[in-house]
């Protein structure tokens, strides 16, 4: 076993074309500064795109956290699977770091 919990469901996420959606608009953001950042523009121009940037991801992130809770984490509770909840809060140490 590798050590990591696995779900008794088939990802059936409610948020899943939101997400993907903000994803490909973070990415969108991301190539933008990119391209900046090739052109030579100013620095303080491309400081307010990576704002955007990390902006996108961390909704993105409250998006996946919230149908996370919503449905697995609920789920989780349920069945008293407490596994689940040592996820989660490793994931969220991780992210927050």
């Amino acid at each position: 076993m590798s050590g990591k919990h696995e779900h008794s469901h088939e990802n059936a996420h409610m948020h899943t074309k939101a997400v993907l959606n903000r994803l490909s608009r973070a990415i969108g953001h991301l190539e933008s500064v990119k391209r900046m950042v090739e052109d030579g523009r100013d620095c303080t121009e491309v400081l307010i795109q990576l704002a955007a940037v990390r902006s996108a991801i961390a909704n993105t992130a409250k998006l996946i956290l919230k149908d996370h809770i919503g449905h697995c984490i609920v789920e989780a509770v349920e069945s008293n699977d407490s596994a689940a909840l040592d996820e989660l809060n490793k994931a969220i140490e991780r992210y927050m770091q």
